[in-house]
C-alpha cells in the first residue's frame, strides 16, 4: 500500500475510535467546561490579534479553508479580529501557493480571495488594529446587525462576485439570532463547503454558567442549528470533524453543504 494512504487510512481509523470512546468523549467535555470558566480562549491570537478561540477549532478552520479554498469567507462576529486575520492569513496562503503551481506574479496589492467580517459593533481600537495589520488589505468590515435586511442585502451583493464561499457565524448566541443568520447566510455557502456555527457548545454546558448572557440551555446556537436542518436538507452536520477535535466549542456546528 501507498505509506500515504497508509497513514490516511490510520488517521480515519483513530478518528472513528474517537468517535466511539464515550469516556474520552466525557473528559473532553468536563475538561472544556472547566477551561472555560477561566475564558481559556482568550489566551491565544493570530499574527498578534487576539482571535478567542480553542486551537482545535483553529485547526480545524485552517482544514477546512485550505480544503476548500475559498474566494470569499463570511464572518459575523468581529471582536478584536483575529479571526478575520486568520482568515486572511490562509487566503494569502493560498494564493501564493497558486502563484507557485501556475508560475504567475502574485500581486500582493491586489488579492482576489476576501473576508467579509459583520457585527453591530467594531469598536475604534478594534478596527484600528485591523486596518493596521499587514492582511488588512484583504478584509472588508460591515458595522451593522447581521440579520437587518439591510445588511443581508450588502453581503448578498458582495457575494455574489465570488465563486467557493465559506461562512462563519459567531455573533449574538441566542436560538432567534442564530437561526435568522443561518437562514440569510448559509444559502451563501458553496456546494462543498461549509457554514460554521460557532458556540453550539452553550446546549452542553451547565445553565448557570452564562447568568449575565441572553443565552443558555435550550436557547443558543445549538438549538438553532437543529431547527434550522429540519427545515434545510441541503446541509449536514460533520460528525468526523467532532470525532477528530473531541474539545470544541462547535460540536455539531461543523454545516457541510452536500446539495
Amino acid at each position: 500500500m501507498n505509506p500515504n494512504q497508509e497513514f490516511h487510512d490510520q488517521v480515519k481509523k483513530n478518528i472513528e475510535n474517537s468517535g466511539n470512546d464515550q469516556d474520552m468523549q466525557d473528559l473532553s467535555r468536563i475538561w472544556l467546561r472547566d477551561t472555560l470558566k477561566h475564558c481559556y480562549s482568550y489566551n491565544f491570537s493570530w499574527m498578534e490579534r487576539p482571535i478567542i478561540q480553542y486551537p482545535q477549532d483553529i485547526a480545524a478552520m485552517h482544514e477546512l479553508i485550505w480544503q476548500i479554498k475559498p474566494d470569499l469567507i463570511i464572518e459575523t462576529g468581529v471582536a478584536h479580529g483575529g479571526s478575520l486575520i486568520f482568515s486572511a492569513s490562509m487566503l494569502a496562503m493560498i494564493e501564493y501557493c497558486d502563484a507557485i503551481e501556475s508560475g504567475k506574479m502574485l500581486d500582493p496589492k491586489h488579492p482576489t480571495r476576501r473576508v467579509l467580517g459583520i457585527d453591530i459593533d467594531i469598536r475604534d481600537h478594534n478596527r484600528t488594529a485591523i486596518e493596521a495589520h499587514p492582511m488588512s488589505n484583504r478584509i472588508d468590515m460591515i458595522q451593522g446587525s447581521s440579520i437587518s435586511s439591510e445588511i443581508i442585502a450588502q453581503a448578498h451583493e458582495i457575494a455574489s462576485q465570488y465563486q467557493r464561499i465559506l461562512v462563519c457565524l459567531d455573533s449574538n448566541h441566542t436560538h432567534e439570532h442564530v437561526l435568522a443568520e443561518l437562514e440569510a447566510y448559509a444559502p451563501l455557502t458553496s456546494k462543498g463547503s461549509y457554514c460554521v456555527v460557532f458556540d453550539t457548545i452553550v446546549e452542553d454546558l451547565p445553565d448557570n454558567m452564562f447568568p449575565d448572557r441572553p443565552w443558555g440551555k435550550g436557547n443558543n446556537p445549538k438549538t438553532a442549528v437543529w431547527e434550522y436542518l429540519k427545515m434545510h436538507t441541503d446541509f449536514e452536520i460533520d460528525k468526523q470533524i467532532d470525532h477528530k477535535l473531541l474539545i470544541s466549542v462547535a460540536p455539531e456546528g461543523y454545516l457541510k453543504r452536500v446539495r
